[in-house]
């Protein structure tokens, strides 16, 4: 495995990861922006590693547009003012404190513990939360669309998924998007209960359950759903 620098426009150098592997034809390239920014390229045996680079810069527009697309990543500490869950609050550490909860006007998320954990036990709670909130909106529709298991993920390009098992995962990001756009979210994958396909009357479920506003939330994770990753 080598690693080269790649320079975007703005002047930001991106680290690039090149492996090699057996069994590939195609040079591959994976923007990532987790847990540095860094362009991954996988390339074939008998590919150079020039070769892949300078594939890689005739993708320069794209892996610009990719990186654009996704913020740098925001480190959080007490003073901060996040939004989640539809809510704005003051992080707030208070190493006395037993466990994590929100003041008594909601308008402070305390920390308690050791403040080296402190980004660790702010993401704990906003998962924990989000999963609540995942639930209630579940059991908001008919039974007949209830999940067998809920599981949250920490995935970059699908925010919901549903098995034919009958498990449900959501990525926990969606905390940070608007909660009718969540709310979008849920109902999309409670749907496929029906239908485990994209077809009309998929869609049709999907309107009978979110009701008006389907394209409006589709079209803002297409816009924004990058931001979701800004944290942590």
């Amino acid at each position: 495995m080598s690693e080269y620098v790649f320079t975007l426009s703005s002047g930001e150098e991106i680290p690039v990861i090149i492996t090699t592997r057996r069994g590939v034809r195609n040079i591959t390239l994976r923007p990532k922006v987790r847990p540095r920014r860094a362009v991954y390229i996988s390339k074939p045996w008998l590919v150079s590693e020039s070769a892949a680079i300078k594939f890689l810069v005739s993708k320069q527009k794209w892996v610009e547009c990719t990186f654009d697309k996704c913020p740098v990543h925001v480190e959080l500490s007490a003073g901060d003012v996040i939004e989640f869950l539809g809510r704005r609050v003051e992080l707030v550490h208070d190493a006395t404190a037993r466990g994590n909860r929100y003041s008594e006007d909601g308008s402070q998320l305390i920390i308690g513990g050791d403040v080296h954990m402190f980004e660790r036990r702010v993401r704990d709670f906003i998962k924990a939360e989000f999963l609540r909130e995942v639930k209630a909106m579940i059991r908001s529709v008919p039974r007949e669309f209830w999940p067998k298991r809920i599981a949250l993920r920490d995935t970059t390009s699908r925010w919901g998924s549903c098995s034919s098992t009958g498990t449900m995962s959501f990525s926990w990001r969606l905390a940070f998007a608007p909660t009718d756009v969540m709310r979008y979210v849920v109902m999309h994958e409670l749907a496929h209960v029906r239908h485990m396909n994209h077809s009309p009357e998929f869609w049709a479920t999907v309107g009978e359950l979110y009701g008006f506003g389907v394209e409006r939330a589709k079209r803002w994770l297409v816009q924004h759903g990058g931001e979701l990753h800004r944290y942590f």
